[in-house]
C-alpha cells in the first residue's frame, strides 16, 4: 500500500505513485475471425492492423476511440477448453448515448448481461464477448 502524504498545501504528494495515461488490453480468442466482427459488426469497434506469422493472420487491433484492444488467435499451447474470462470485466467509458448503444448492440444480435441502469452516477450495462470476455459500458450520468 502507498501512504499518500499531502503537500503544503493538502494535495496529494506524487512520489513514488504510478501514472498511467490509457489501457491496452490483449485477448485470446478460441475464433479470431468471428470475434473480430463480434466487436466490429455488433459493437462498433473498427479493425485495424492484422498480425501476420507466414503469411497467416494470428491477431488482430481493434479501436473504438481511445480504447485499443489486441484479439489473439489461441493456438491450443494451453488447451483449448480452458475458460476465459472469469474473474474480471474492463470497464469502457464514453460519453455516446448508453442506451442507445445497447439498442444498437441488441439489434446487431448482440445479447446483454444486463440491461442499462443508473449506477454510480453512471448510466452502464455489461456484455459478453464469445469468449466471455466481460465488459461494462458506462457514460456519466446527465444532471
Amino acid at each position: 500500500m502507498f501512504d499518500e502524504s499531502k503537500d503544503a498545501e493538502g494535495a496529494p504528494e506524487r512520489a513514488g505513485l504510478f501514472t498511467a495515461r490509457s489501457l491496452g488490453a490483449s485477448l485470446t480468442v478460441r475464433d479470431l475471425a468471428a470475434s473480430v466482427a463480434w466487436y466490429r459488426d455488433i459493437v462498433g469497434f473498427a479493425a485495424e492492423r492484422e498480425y501476420r506469422r507466414d503469411g497467416v493472420l494470428f491477431a488482430q487491433a481493434m479501436r473504438a476511440g481511445d480504447v485499443r484492444l489486441l484479439l489473439t488467435q489461441d493456438t491450443g499451447a494451453r488447451g483449448l477448453d480452458r475458460v476465459k474470462g472469469e474473474g474480471f470485466s474492463l470497464l469502457l467509458t464514453t460519453t455516446d448515448d448508453v442506451d442507445a448503444l445497447a439498442a444498437r448492440i441488441r439489434a446487431r444480435g448482440g445479447e446483454l448481461d444486463s440491461e442499462p441502469a443508473d449506477v454510480y452516477g453512471a448510466r452502464a450495462f455489461r456484455v459478453r464477448d464469445p469468449d466471455g470476455f466481460r465488459f461494462a459500458i458506462s457514460a456519466p450520468r446527465a444532471g
